[in-house]
C-alpha cells in the first residue's frame, strides 16, 4: 500500500504544480475564460479531454461493462463523434461569432430572454454532471481510504479541484488536460494489455463469461440480483456483452446522441475552441480529440469484462445465498463502481497501481474543474454581468469567475454526500441529454439561420424541451427521452421557421 500511495502522491504533485504554474501566465479574465487566444493544437485537445473524459469516460464505462459489455462504448464513441461534428462544421462559426459563449450567440439572436433563460438552464445541466465528476471523486478516495469521514473527502475533492483550475483557468485545464491525456492513455495500454494476456484475448474473455454465466444459477439469477435480462444460453451472453445495442436500440443510441449533443453544447469545449492561435489549430484540436476519446472506452470495456468473469457483486451473493443455490468462489465487490480501482489495485504492481489510480483521479478532478470553470464564464457573461454593471474591469471578473468556481463545487460537494453512488452514468446521460435540447438547435439556427426563426419559438423551445427530457426520464419510455426532448425543440424551430417565413412576406407586401 505504500507504494500505490507514493505512485498516486507524484501524479498528484504534478496536478499541484500544473494549477500553481499555470496561474503565473494569467493576467486578467480573458487569459483565465480563454487563454487569451494563444493555445495549439495539443493544448486545445488537452481542454476538451481533460473536461470531456472524465469518471463516466474511464470508471463509469468500466462499471457498466461490467453489466452489458460492448454497450459502454457509446459514452466515448459519442463523445468522439461530437468532437468530430465540431471540428467539421462548429469551429469556424464559433470563432467568428465574436462571442466568449455560446449563450451569447443565442442571446444575440433570439433577445435577452432566451439568452436569460437557456443560460440558467444551461448552467444547471453543466452543475448535475460536475456533481458525478464529485461523486465519482469522492468514491475513489473512500475505496482507498474508507477510515476517513466523508466531509473531509469531500473537501478534500473540492481542495484539489480548485487547485486544479482556479489559479490557471482555461491554461490550467489545457495544460493539465494535456498531462492527463498522456498518462490516461498510457494507463489504458497497461491495463488493456494485462487483461488480454492474463485472458488468453477477446475469444478468451467470452469463454469465461459463458463458463460463468451460461446456464448457470448465476446467470439463471441475473433479474433478481440487479434487474437485468436471465442468462439462459451461450447467445444470450453474446447479445449482452458482445452487442452496442445489449439495452435496446433506442436506449443505448439514444445515450450516443446525447452525448453528441452535449459536446457541442457545452460552454467548456466551445472555450477550448476559442482559446485556440487559429481555427485551423482548433479544428486540429477537436479532431485530435475525436480520434483519442473512443479507444479509451475499448480499455474500459475491457476492463468491465475481465472484471465480470472474476468478481461476483454483493447482490449476487445474497440472492445465491437466499435461493440456496451455488455461489463461484469469487471476490466480492460491494458496489459496481468499485470495477475499475479495485482491478488497479488487485492485478497490477502497487507503484503502478498507485499511478493509475492517481490519473484515475486526475481524470476525475479534470472532468469536475473543466466543467465548473465552463458554468462559472455562463455565470458571469451571460447572468451577473445582466443584472449588475459593477462588475466592469478585467481583474473583477476575475475574481468573480474564481469565487463562483469555488462555491460551484462546495455546492457540489453538499449534495454529493446524500447522492447514491450508483447514479454516475445517469446523472451524466441526463447532463448532456439536458443540455443538448436547450442549446443545440437553437444555437444551430443562430448560426446557420440568422434573422429566418421567429424568436418567440425559440424561447418556447427553451423551456418545453428540457420538460420533456424530465418528463421522459421519470416515465417508462421504449426510447431514450432524448429524442422526446430533440423532437420538442425540432417542432418549435420549425414553427418558428414557418413564423418568420411569413413575417418576411408581410413586411415585403
Amino acid at each position: 500500500m505504500a507504494y500505490t500511495v507514493l505512485g498516486m502522491l507524484i501524479v498528484l504533485a504534478v496536478l499541484i504544480g500544473i494549477g500553481v504554474l499555470s496561474g503565473r501566465k494569467v493576467q486578467d479574465s480573458g487569459d483565465f475564460l480563454t487563454g487569451g487566444g494563444k493555445a495549439s493544437s495539443f493544448l486545445v485537445c488537452g481542454a476538451i479531454m481533460g473536461s470531456l473524459v472524465s469518471s463516466q469516460a474511464t470508471i463509469g464505462t468500466a462499471q457498466l461493462a461490467f453489466h452489458y459489455g460492448l454497450a459502454a462504448w457509446w459514452f466515448t464513441l459519442g463523445s468522439g463523434i461530437g468532437c468530430l461534428i465540431l471540428a467539421l462544421g462548429y469551429v469556424r462559426p464559433l470563432r467568428r461569432s465574436g462571442c466568449v459563449t455560446e449563450l451569447q450567440i443565442i442571446s444575440r439572436e433570439y433577445g435577452a430572454g432566451a439568452g436569460s433563460l437557456s443560460s440558467v438552464l444551461n448552467a444547471v445541466g453543466i452543475f448535475i454532471s460536475v456533481l458525478a465528476q464529485v461523486v465519482a471523486c469522492t468514491g475513489l478516495i473512500t475505496i482507498l481510504l474508507p477510515q476517513i469521514p466523508m466531509a473531509i473527502v469531500v473537501l478534500l475533492t473540492i481542495a484539489i479541484m480548485c487547485i486544479y483550475v482556479i489559479f490557471g483557468g482555461t491554461w490550467g485545464a489545457s495544460i493539465g488536460g494535456a498531462v492527463k491525456l498522456l498518462l490516461l492513455y498510457g494507463a489504458a495500454i497497461l491495463c488493456m494489455a494485462y487483461v488480454l494476456i492474463a485472458a488468453g484475448g477477446f475469444q478468451g474473455l467470452y469463454d469465461q463469461l459463458v463458463r460463468l454465466l451460461a446456464e448457470t444459477d448465476l446467470g439463471m439469477s441475473q433479474e433478481l440480483a440487479g434487474g437485468l435480462n436471465n442468462l439462459e444460453t451461450t447467445q444470450d451472453v453474446s447479445q449482452r456483452f458482445f452487442s452496442l445495442v445489449a439495452r435496446g436500440a433506442a436506449k443505448d443510441i439514444g445515450s450516443g446522441i446525447s452525448l453528441l449533443l452535449g459536446v457541442l453544447s457545452t460552454q467548456t469545449y466551445a472555450q477550448a475552441v476559442w482559446s485556440a492561435q487559429s481555427d485551423r489549430k482548433a479544428r486540429r484540436g477537436a479532431l485530435l480529440s475525436a480520434c483519442l476519446i473512443p479507444p479509451i472506452g475499448v480499455a474500459g470495456i475491457c476492463i468491465g469484462l475481465f472484471m465480470r468473469t472474476h468478481y461476483l457483486t454483493q447482490m449476487e451473493v445474497d440472492v445465491l445465498t437466499s435461493l440456496g443455490a451455488n455461489v463461484p468462489d469469487l471476490p466480492v465487490l460491494a458496489s459496481t463502481i468499485q470495477v475499475f480501482p479495485s482491478f488497479v489495485l488487485n492485478h497490477l504492481p502497487p507503484l503502478i497501481a498507485g499511478i493509475i489510480l492517481g490519473t484515475l483521479f486526475l481524470t476525475v478532478i479534470g472532468g469536475g474543474a473543466g466543467l465548473s470553470l465552463g458554468m462559472a464564464t455562463i455565470m458571469l457573461k451571460d447572468i451577473y454581468k445582466r443584472v449588475t454593471n459593477r462588475i466592469n474591469s478585467p481583474a473583477k471578473e476575475l475574481a468573480v469567475v474564481r469565487v463562483t468556481i469555488g462555491v460551484i463545487l462546495l455546492a457540489a460537494g453538499v449534495i454529493a454526500i446524500a447522492v447514491p453512488e450508483s447514479t454516475i452514468n445517469d446523472l451524466g446521460f441526463l447532463s448532456m441529454g439536458l443540455r443538448g435540447t436547450v442549446v443545440f438547435l437553437p444555437l444551430s439556427c443562430a448560426l446557420w439561420l440568422k434573422g429566418r426563426i421567429a424568436p418567440v419559438c425559440i424561447l418556447v423551445s427553451i423551456v418545453l424541451a428540457p420538460v420533456a427530457v424530465l418528463v421522459g426520464n421519470w416515465m417508462t419510455l421504449p426510447f431514450d427521452a432524448l429524442f422526446l426532448g430533440m423532437l420538442v425543440s425540432l417542432a418549435c424551430c420549425v414553427v418558428g421557421w414557418v413564423l418568420g417565413r411569413n413575417a418576411g412576406r408581410s413586411r415585403r407586401i
